[in-house]
């Protein structure tokens, strides 16, 4: 096992190396001029924002640039925000836990409702509601983000008046923040109001998260428990006369669970590393926000910490999906 970890880990360490050679890259591609942005309307004298560029050392060539960008990385640095002067990692601190708590309810509702939409179309095959949820489960996973977003507020926000559009709690409220998660601060700082609050701004923003997961957790989980509930040990179960549910809850699903729960760990860093567009959408102040934010303002550093961090948490979370896998397969890592 421990060989099976090393050659995962060597492996991760040309993909950062690309991952950080892009991210330094593509900033650099965007048009403008980071000191003028950062300076807003006030207006600098050539010398004083070649002083300012000297300063930050934008002067340096590229390869330059590139290379004091890694060396600061090998000591766990960052950068500073060109715009906020505050270090990246601080404010990524601050941040991350909003993108986790939005990326863990997703991940609950899409987990949740995916199995038992999975089971129920695995057990009426070839019904009216297999093909249903599998359609169902077809357009989900092809909306646009941004277009299913709009038209939940649209529809809830603006012609219900259920939800809130954007924000993670409303104005009146004043949760002292000791976790960064909302909902537990909200809950533990007793304002009446305060946990629904929480709750109503963190549903639609969660929903439009995880509809591309729901989707794919469905047809997996139909595709497993179809495979499963062929298999001999299945017709077995039933022939000893255990009930329906036992037989598919205790024997057909746990089986069926393992190419789902690997699908599962591959969504979850899709969840955390993708909610950008969510994010902006719904003005949820995450890492996503933050990273298009960031490169509105052509802020190098605050865009290469946050491409580099979404990488490399989906990274982390597929190795660690690989590393179980493993362990449940052994086969998978056999140098055979």
């Amino acid at each position: 096992m421990l060989t099976f970890l090393l050659k995962k880990l060597a492996t991760l360490i040309p993909t950062l190396i690309g991952i950080t050679a892009v991210a330094f890259g593509l900033i650099r591609l965007v048009p403008g001029d980071p000191i003028e942005i950062m300076m807003g309307e006030r207006q600098l004298d050539p010398a004083a924002h070649a002083a300012l560029v000297h300063r930050m050392g934008l002067d340096q060539p590229l390869h330059q640039q590139y290379f004091d960008y890694l060396g600061k990385l090998a000591h766990g640095d960052l950068g500073q925000s060109l715009v906020s002067r505050e270090p990246v990692a601080r404010e990524f601190a601050v941040l991350f836990p909003a993108t986790v708590e939005l990326a863990s309810c997703a991940l609950l509702l899409a987990v949740s409702v995916g199995l038992l939409l999975g089971m129920w179309a695995s057990l009426r095959r070839g019904s009216w509601v297999d093909q249903g949820v599998m359609g169902l489960a077809t357009v989900g996973y092809s909306m646009p983000v941004f277009w299913w977003g709009l038209v939940l507020i649209m529809f809830f926000s603006v012609g219900l008046s259920w939800t809130p559009i954007s924000g993670r709690i409303s104005v009146e409220y004043d949760p002292t923040m000791r976790t960064g998660f909302m909902l537990v601060d909200a809950w533990n700082s007793g304002e009446a109001g305060a946990f629904k609050s929480a709750c109503l701004h963190l549903l639609l923003p969660a929903l439009v998260l995880g509809t591309g997961t729901l989707a794919v957790v469905a047809r997996m989980t139909r595709s497993a428990m179809l495979e499963v509930l062929r298999e001999d040990y299945i017709r077995t179960a039933r022939a000893k006369g255990l009930s329906p549910a036992r037989v598919v809850a205790v024997h057909a699903l746990r089986n069926a669970l393992i190419p789902v729960l690997t699908i599962i760990g591959m969504q979850t860093g899709s969840l955390l590393a993708g909610a950008v567009l969510t994010e902006t959408i719904f003005s949820w102040p995450g890492i996503g926000k933050w990273l298009i934010d960031a490169i509105a303002r052509r802020d190098y550093p605050v865009v290469q910490a946050g491409i580099l961090i979404s990488a490399l948490t989906f990274i982390g979370v597929n190795l660690v999906v690989d590393l179980l896998y493993g362990v449940v397969n052994p086969r998978i890592r056999s140098p055979h």
